[in-house]
């Protein structure tokens, strides 16, 4: 274990944004999940933005690629827009 002050508030801050980062890594897992289940055109259309936006955040803070949330977001798009009406 450390045993400066810096460094011991350095190892409590990374837990606390590792635990974060799981956190809104997890939900955005199961939003994409849920999204990917949906079968009728309007509902999957409505929550596509709220998705994409959460995927959007991740980038943002590091905890994904920004490639990998636009290869996320495309997916999700191409799948919402093969949906039957």
């Amino acid at each position: 274990m450390a045993n400066h002050a810096a460094t011991r508030k350095d190892v409590r801050q990374s837990t606390k944004r590792n635990e974060r980062n799981r956190y809104y890594g997890k939900t955005t897992r199961n939003a994409i999940r849920d999204i990917r289940a949906i079968e009728e055109k309007a509902a999957a259309s409505e929550k596509l933005p709220a998705v994409a936006s959460m995927i959007d955040k991740l980038a943002k803070r590091g905890t994904i690629h920004k490639n990998k949330a636009a290869n996320l977001k495309r997916k999700l798009a191409l799948k919402v827009n093969r949906l039957a009406k």
